[in-house]
């Protein structure tokens, strides 16, 4: 659950947005496991039918180690991509700096069974994220399901205790300190591992995604490479600090077929004949209509409604849904600028993995061109990080910059005042230094190999947004509620951090609906790749999609009582609730009570959905209701905890019936909050101490009563 290398922007796109950080309930069953070791039940995702028959791979990773004769491999579980790079980073160092060779690995690709295998005379990384309610990310379930195995069964099978004694490995998990299963992955799989036989070289990193993730990182890496050289028998002092080894080779062409360059489409051609089917891998370009739903004041609320007809996508109430976004014209035009590729921005480049074992052949689809990679394909606006500033010294122009990024990589408070705590993103801090020595900043920082910026730059990953719609209701349509996001940070000079993919949603809605555009947001190109996202003629938009499956989900009994908390756009999954209950209403069914708590600021500003509650609260009828706060109506500020507080006795006696509480929203305050509530009704209505009242709240979650669909 953890952000990309974008984690910093990424986090900010998703404060108040009704998307779904970096922790947020996920991944649909694939088969329900119940086990003493974990005690408790994980579902994984549904796989999606394949069109054809693809070349089988080698399953075998100790086989492919051998073959490429690495002695280091590094596996990652990675949901938005953070995982991946850490993994990718530790790879190079590991081969550049101490001389051993190494790969990294997506988990899923291979089978973990073989980890008994594993010579003595080597090393498996663990960076693994925890993702939803202690959950593993999707590319993670079957090596989650395999250790979940109260007895799992590795290659050699000879009914050993300890089947993994001859394997050394290493441990760093991604998590985020408020969620209340922090770095759960990494702590179980290390704790099972041990179990059976493995020996952890190293002690086992946590790193906070809450905002210290890239410092965890660090830290955690000046004790893990001493033990590492150890356990491997390298001379730590014989280090190399030589010259950078690249990464990818990148190669501008003269000659290629134009119909096939890749100019910001996220699948791979299909094949002619073939039926697309869409997933993660081949988002759908579905048509959207859009509205806003504040009334007046200088905040945007857009509720989108996406059409899934004629695909194989579809959705249960309480999914998310992922909408891939694109970098803005601002951010692109800088970045190109400072690197001196503005004049060659639509160059056909081919880029390629040069180690073969690399997990990825490419980093993105290729061919393609320099505007397409800044546009579509890599975090361009993410906040940089101190290990990529301290890759770029060797190529800065002047002694002066060099010092300047030498003191920002080095110096965590300086590095923090003047680019993390402000989300300052590569070109930002490159324009930055650039002025301090007013140099010009066409083709100020050319010197930068292009494949580096490729090797830096974390890839741009799809926003998830709670879907605001019951699939009984409208199966092909599915809607979102997003807060378009902007802020200006507290420290350094005034500027505006634009979340990154709501203010383009907002840049689609102003041209559908034919406003005057807002000349605060910046520009983005909104006909895509090929004209085939926006048409100004028709007005008819589109924006790249795929369904993630969620374990947010109503009680299969309509009627077992529901309490419902969401304030802002954490009421989206609610409004989806809501209307599949009155739907099974209307068709006669028995439907308990359905109690929602939403919080905004002002009833005549951000109450959103005004319209609708009154007559979907008549249908469901009496004790069913809406009970509001207004935060800013009255003078002591009211939220939907107080609220809550004010309806205890009853909420307590739905408790009692068996009732569900469903939390949506931010999860550092407000789902704190609310969860503290609800042990004040164990002790004030239960009759509880402080520790049967905790005790109880925690069984509430692990049987399910108790859910939360969260972001930080």
């Amino acid at each position: 659950m953890t952000r990309n290398n974008s984690h910093l922007l990424d986090t900010v796109d998703l404060i108040l947005l009704g998307t779904i950080g970096l922790g947020t309930v996920a991944w649909f069953a694939r088969h329900q496991i119940t086990n003493r070791l974990f005690k408790s039940s994980s579902n994984g995702p549904q796989k999606p039918e394949t069109k054809q028959e693809a070349p089988k791979k080698e399953r075998n990773f100790v086989k492919v180690m051998q073959q490429q004769g690495r002695r280091v491999i590094f596996f990652y579980g990675s949901q938005t991509g953070t995982a991946e790079d850490f993994a990718s980073r530790l790879a190079k160092e590991c081969t550049q700096k101490y001389g051993v060779s190494s790969m990294t690995a997506d988990i899923e690709q291979f089978d973990l069974s073989y980890l008994d295998s594993v010579p003595e005379d080597c090393l498996v990384f663990f960076v693994m994220a925890t993702y939803g309610e202690g959950e593993p990310t999707d590319n993670a379930v079957d090596f989650w399901e395999l250790l979940s195995d109260e007895a799992p069964t590795f290659s050699q099978d000879e009914g050993d205790e300890q089947p993994l004694k001859n394997l050394r490995y290493v441990a760093f998990g991604l998590g985020n300190k408020t969620y209340e299963h922090y770095n759960e992955v990494i702590r179980k799989v290390d704790q099972r591992l041990l179990q059976l036989g493995a020996k952890r070289i190293g002690q086992r990193g946590e790193g906070d995604d809450d905002g210290t993730l890239e410092e965890d990182f660090l830290a955690w890496q000046e004790e893990m490479w001493p033990a590492f050289c150890e356990a491997l028998g390298v001379d730590e002092s014989n280090a190399s600090s030589g010259p950078r080894q690249e990464t990818f080779k990148v190669d501008e062409l003269s000659v290629y077929d134009q119909a096939k360059v890749y100019l910001g489409e996220i699948g791979e051609w299909l094949k002619e004949g073939s039926t697309a089917i869409y997933d993660a891998k081949r988002p759908y370009n579905a048509p959207i209509t859009s509205k806003d739903l504040f009334k007046g004041g200088d905040r945007h609320c857009l509720h989108i409604e996406i059409d899934i007809s004629g695909t194989n996508l579809s959705y249960q109430t309480g999914d998310h849904v992922a909408i891939w976004p694109t970098n803005n014209e601002v951010e692109v035009k800088r970045l190109a600028t400072l690197l001196g590729l503005q004049d060659k921005l639509d160059t056909v480049i081919h880029v390629e993995a040069l180690d073969p074992a690399a997990s990825k052949k490419h980093p993105f689809p290729v061919p393609t061109t320099y505007r397409a990679v800044f546009r579509h394909y890599i975090d361009i606006c993410a906040a940089v990080p101190r290990q990529v500033l301290m890759s770029l010294i060797e190529y800065a122009p002047t002694e002066q910059s060099k010092e300047a990024l030498r003191k920002l990589a080095t110096d965590k408070d300086e590095y923090r005042i003047r680019v993390g705590d402000v989300t300052r993103n590569l070109g930002e801090v490159l324009q930055m230094l650039a002025e301090q020595e007013s140099l010009p900043l066409e083709g100020a920082f050319s010197s930068v190999p292009f494949d580096l910026v490729i090797e830096s730059i974390s890839r741009l990953q799809p926003r998830y947004y709670s879907i605001s719609s019951s699939s009984k209701e409208s199966p092909k349509t599915i809607t979102v509620t997003a807060v378009t996001l902007q802020y200006t940070p507290e420290h350094g000079s005034p500027r505006t951090v634009y979340g990154v993919n709501t203010n383009y949603l907002w840049r689609l809605h102003e041209a559908i609906n034919g406003l005057t555009p807002d000349t605060s947001i910046p520009e983005y190109f909104l006909p895509g790749p090929r004209d085939s996202l926006f048409s100004h003629d028709t007005k008819v938009a589109r924006v790249p999609v795929h369904v993630r499956r969620s374990q947010f989900k109503l009680p299969r009994n309509p009627t077992v009582p529901v309490i419902m908390v969401g304030p802002g756009t954490g009421v989206a999954p609610f409004r989806g609730f809501v209307r599949e209950r009155v739907l099974q209403k209307k068709e006669n069914k028995p439907v308990g009570p359905t109690i929602l708590f939403f919080g905004c600021r002002n009833r005549a500003e951000d109450f959103l959905y005004q319209e609708e509650w009154p007559e979907l609260f008549e249908v469901l009828g009496e004790p069913s209701r809406l009970i509001t706060a207004f935060s800013r109506e009255t003078e002591k500020k009211v939220y939907v905890q107080h609220r809550l507080m004010e309806h205890g006795q009853e909420m307590w006696a739905l408790l009692e019936k068996g009732a569900y509480i469903y939390v949506c929203g931010d999860a550092k305050n407000m789902a704190r909050d609310v969860n503290q509530t609800f042990v004040r009704f164990a002790q004030d209505f239960g009759g509880m101490n402080e520790n049967k009242a905790l005790d109880y709240v925690k069984n509430l979650r692990s049987t399910g009563r108790y859910q939360e669909d969260v972001w930080s």
